[in-house]
């Protein structure tokens, strides 16, 4: 087991996530235009944000953390390379997500996952979200009721990672996405459709044993690209919008103590590969200067492109240049504890700049295994603004198969 300091383990991972917070940017030159100056709120949005909702409560609690975590079932989310190192043979896990609690009782998200390994370097996993949008009146523009609808929206995917080495492991997922937000009801005088989508995940794991101040110590970074598939539109005039295609960078140091206490930290940084909005020219009404019916664009970069283009141009696009690029990386923090491996105490942090959505949070959670079931409960304290998961609690159910296998033997 190779030693290594702890100044050495920090210095490590606060490069890499300089290297993420610093590359290279386009910048816009220095105007006084007053539309430039009043540059802010920016928010970037996209088509079925469902898919970003933290699904499991041990990530939950500890600032929606989950690329270098250790390996469990919801691995399938975070980042499935980890399920090449998980020591159980078979697990899975089923989650239940209250969303807008104090306003409706019937919005819930439910999630279910887990995995298979093959073999020592194989391991096949797959999950199910199903998100819930409560019931809903339709009506004219007269205010008359149309029909009562229940909107809701799935994704199903598979992954296969596989261990390369004894240290780094990587993955591939596939996942089909399906949202049924009006029930065909006509909208705007066309006809509405569910979307549809087929997207990938990419993922890696570094994960090394190391010697920390003489105790044992693991070490892991990671990276999960999720998300990466067409855009999708609700109706035929419709313009597509962006599916949330996402870049997670993250590292954790597992330090075991002793025999019965263990402690982790760990740090993510996200950002959304998809086009930030651009500023529009405005005339002295405050109207959007457009020349052949296209609007004419005072800073940034055009937002209707491809795939491919929009995920390089979202690290350059943002019309306020540089600082502004770097106020879309959101940061996430946690730290886990575990006594005995039967009891776990967790905590974390979330932040968003205020101009990218504000959400800023404080979570917290613990978590109780006890033979071949585990539970994860975690609650959401919200800093900046309301949240949809404030004052509720989540939970994660669990099944270890392999302490079943150990009792038959």
């Amino acid at each position: 087991m190779k030693k290594i300091s702890l100044k050495k383990i920090f210095t490590v991972i606060s490069l890499a996530v300089l290297a993420v917070l610093f590359m290279p940017n386009k910048t816009i030159a220095q105007t006084s235009n007053d539309q430039l100056e009043r540059i802010g709120l920016n928010t970037i949005t996209t088509a079925v944000p469902f898919l970003l909702i933290s699904p499991d409560s041990r990530a939950g609690a500890m600032g929606d953390v989950g690329v270098a975590t250790s390996a469990d079932a919801n691995s399938n989310h975070w980042n499935a390379s980890k399920l090449a190192f998980v020591e159980e043979p078979i697990g899975l896990s089923f989650s239940y997500i209250p969303w807008l609690s104090n306003l409706a009782p019937d919005i819930n998200m439910v999630y279910m996952s887990g995995y298979k390994s093959i073999n020592d370097r194989t391991t096949a996993g797959a999950s199910i979200r199903y998100f819930s949008l409560g019931e809903i009146q339709f009506t004219d523009d007269s205010g008359n009721n149309l029909q009562k609808v229940n909107p809701n929206e799935v994704a199903v995917d598979g992954s296969f990672a596989y261990k390369f080495s004894e240290q780094f492991a990587g993955s591939f997922s596939l996942r089909y996405i399906f949202s049924n937000l009006t029930a065909g009801v006509s909208v705007g005088g066309s006809e509405s459709r569910p979307a549809q989508a087929i997207a990938v995940d990419l993922g890696g794991l570094y994960s090394k044993e190391i010697e920390l101040s003489d105790k044992e110590a693991k070490l892991n970074l990671g990276f999960n690209l999720s998300n990466i598939g067409n855009k999708v539109s609700y109706s035929e005039t419709a313009e597509r919008d962006f599916i949330p295609i996402n870049l997670r960078l993250g590292a954790g140091l597992e330090t075991f103590l002793d025999d019965y206490n263990s402690l982790g930290v760990y740090l993510d940084v996200n950002k959304l590969l998809v086009p930030t909005p651009p500023v529009y020219e405005e005339d002295e009404q405050g109207n959007i200067v457009t020349v052949n019916g296209e609007p004419q664009i005072l800073a940034g970069e055009n937002p209707d492109v491809s795939v491919p283009v929009g995920m390089l141009q979202s690290f350059y696009d943002a019309p306020g240049g540089f600082n502004e690029e770097l106020k879309e990386y959101n940061i996430s923090t946690g730290l886990e504890y575990w006594y005995d491996q039967q009891f776990a105490m967790r905590g974390g942090f979330f932040y968003e700049h205020p101009d990218k959505g504000n959400r800023q949070f404080i979570t917290l959670g613990f978590g109780i295994k006890y033979q071949m079931l585990f539970l994860d409960f975690s609650y959401l304290v919200p800093i900046s603004q309301r949240n949809p998961l404030e004052n509720t609690i989540r939970f994660t159910l669990g099944l270890d198969f392999s302490e079943l296998k150990k009792k038959e033997e």
